[in-house]
């Protein structure tokens, strides 16, 4: 096994063991730390399949957005309870474990039915090339139109947030 796979593997079992860690914690800021290195692990994954441009959004939106804002709002909202361990009870726990290995199961059948050796690619003849560059020249060209507009809504939605949240604070 080369180290490259070593490493791969890592980060699989880095993801996974901090996915079951978020499932089964009962502390919130601990959920939320797993979830950091669950974020991370699957950004690694991304690098390791060649999509560059998904494991940096995945760095910046999800751990530097998405877990940042969880992270504050855990601190800030719970005043010194952070070591009370959350109230969680379980609706259809049979029906989830019985969905989740309904689908684990035809993710293994899927996969055993797969040919893998008629999709590998010699390595000589792959030549790893970074997805950044093609998705930025789309992006600037032939989708610019969408790209544009899609900030022009995001810019609105932003200022419409502000609005709102400047006349909710006049009126506390």
């Amino acid at each position: 096994m080369s180290i490259e796979n070593s490493i791969f593997y890592v980060f699989v079992g880095l993801t996974g063991v901090a996915s079951v860690l978020v499932l089964l914690t009962r502390n919130l800021l601990y959920a939320a730390f797993a979830l950091l290195l669950a974020f991370v692990g699957v950004a690694a994954i991304y690098v390791f399949a060649s999509a560059d441009f998904m494991a940096v959004t995945q760095l910046m939106v999800y751990v530097g957005g998405i877990l940042i804002l969880i992270l504050f709002g855990v601190m800030l909202s719970r005043r010194g309870a952070i070591d009370k361990q959350v109230e969680t009870g379980t609706k259809n726990l049979m029906l989830g474990i019985f969905i989740g290995v309904l689908i684990a199961a035809l993710l293994f059948k899927a996969i055993q039915q797969e040919n893998f050796s008629e999709n590998i690619i010699e390595a000589h003849v792959y030549v790893k090339k970074s997805s950044i560059e093609d998705i930025g020249v789309n992006l600037m060209t032939k989708y610019i139109l969408p790209f544009e507009l899609a900030a022009i809504l995001l810019m609105v939605a932003l200022l419409g947030a502000g609005t709102i949240a400047a006349k909710g604070g006049e009126d506390d």
